[in-house]
């Protein structure tokens, strides 16, 4: 049994940190927190945000255009704290393992890209305030919380520096499994980035009937609005600025996403189950079956129950935790047919 490099310990610490930043950022986003506080990095003027009754009132003086709600506020500052931390530990990771970047195999490369990607992530953040929920900040700013999370959990996964047994199969049928492990994390990946755009047009309950939409299987929808890329920086998008239409585009077309992942997946369990002689390889579709399942009921009972918060967060949560299955899944995959990242 292979020892753990250095930093794993810290950087799996930084993967559990940043599962709870992306289900922080789900539930500023869902409870219209994003704009608690109308000023970045801190809040009303205060590093924190304003508490007693005299700094109210400085608050509403300095920012006449936005009432301070402590309900709002809070959700939006513990998730820049968390945020922070998270950069500063990915801090860390870096000076460790660069100090041990004479070591064989030593990550270097992976935590320097995933530091530039913190600080790309900030400079998301301020924008998200500073630009008024301008849905494709938003979306970014998400998928570059998932793309963090997972470039994290990868990299603990390769500080684990713990070998799978090689599968009692002929090699050939493993390769195969590899291009087809690749292209299900790719339609996850494509399916959280709908999510985002649908959460930051607030689409979500467009369609609020289900399995149709609009009591149609085939609704009246506008693409060409729902899916402009260039809407116009300047309006406040609390509430979103879509017409009906359009919001149902994007919620129908997020369906179709969800069925096309799930089609897929489904597949992709069934010859994982074929060529699983091997526990770990078993056990390992056992979760994606398991979190598959879970984020279909998830996002049913988001239309069904019209958008409960713990559920929303909840699907927030399991997309997270299904695409780190796929990530896992790759690596190990590559990993065992010698073909190292």
């Amino acid at each position: 049994m292979k020892s753990h490099k250095p930093t794993y310990y810290l950087t799996l610490s930084a993967t559990l940190l940043a599962v709870c930043v992306v289900v922080l950022g789900a539930y500023t986003r869902l409870t219209d927190a994003g704009l608690g506080c109308p000023d970045w990095p801190g809040c009303y003027g205060f590093m924190w945000m304003p508490e007693t009754p005299d700094e109210i009132i400085q608050a509403e003086e300095l920012y006449p255009h936005a009432p301070f709600e402590a309900e709002k506020a809070w959700p939006e500052m513990v998730h820049r704290y968390f945020a922070s931390s998270l950069g500063f530990i990915i801090i860390l990771i870096n000076f460790f393992n660069w100090k041990h970047r004479d070591r064989v195999k030593q990550p270097v490369k992976l935590p320097m890209f995933l530091l530039g990607l913190v600080i790309i992530q900030g400079l998301f953040g301020m924008w998200t305030v500073t630009l008024s929920l301008w849905p494709q900040v938003v979306t970014a700013h998400l998928l570059g919380g998932f793309a963090t999370l997972s470039l994290l959990w990868l990299l603990a996964l390769r500080l684990d520096n713990q070998p799978w047994p090689q599968p009692s199969i002929p090699i050939r049928y493993w390769d195969n499994l590899r291009p087809l492990a690749m292209l299900g994390m790719i339609l996850v990946i494509i399916q959280i980035a709908l999510g985002g755009w649908l959460s930051s047009n607030y689409a979500a309950l467009a369609c609020p009937d289900f399995p149709t939409c609009q009591n149609q299987l085939l609704p009246d929808m506008d693409m060409a609005s729902g899916f402009n890329f260039f809407q116009g920086i300047g309006p406040n998008y609390l509430g979103g600025q879509l017409d009906g239409d359009a919001r149902v585009a994007i919620h129908f077309v997020h369906r179709i996403g969800a069925v096309v992942v799930t089609v897929y997946l489904l597949f992709l369990i069934m010859q994982l189950y074929r060529n699983s002689a091997q526990t770990p390889l078993k056990s390992l579709t056992h979760v994606i079956l398991f979190l598959l399942i879970v984020q279909l009921g998830l996002g049913i009972s988001n239309v069904v129950f019209s958008l409960p918060l713990w559920v929303a967060v909840a699907h927030n949560a399991g997309g997270a935790l299904l695409l780190l299955s796929l990530v896992t899944l790759n690596y190990r995959l590559f990993k065992t047919t010698s073909a190292m990242f």
